[in-house]
């Protein structure tokens, strides 16, 4: 069974999309990086990438994780950020009754684009 399955398909991943975003701009840390963005075009394209990291299916046609955040490296983005995203992201999870395991599997896979998404 694959991830994406696992937490609920496409409705959980909807759900988890949308808390995300707003504890994302509700946060200090990181909402500065979202002052200009269309955030209902970003959840949509948040939550194609999502499933499809997840193991659903791929509809993503967003731009590689280097390419999408180089704007954001050259406002100061860094490994902080990052960690706050993954935070948000597993608190999201947990507040929707996800495990920690997955969570973890989850956390596994924002991390393996870390460098990607800081352009190093």
């Amino acid at each position: 069974m694959s991830l994406y399955e696992k937490l609920g398909g496409a409705d959980a991943v909807n759900a988890a999309v949308d808390i995300f975003y707003r504890k994302v701009l509700a946060d200090d840390r990181i909402n500065r990086f979202f002052e200009d963005v269309d955030m209902e075009r970003q959840a949509q394209k948040q939550k194609a990438f999502l499933t499809m990291v997840f193991g659903g299916p791929n509809n993503y046609t967003g731009l590689d994780m280097r390419n999408g955040h180089k704007h954001l490296v050259k406002m100061g983005l860094d490994d902080s950020h990052v960690d706050a995203v993954i935070e948000l992201l597993g608190a999201t999870l947990k507040e929707l009754g996800v495990g920690d395991d997955d969570i973890g599997e989850v956390a596994g896979i924002a991390n393996s684009v870390r460098d990607d998404v800081l352009d190093r």
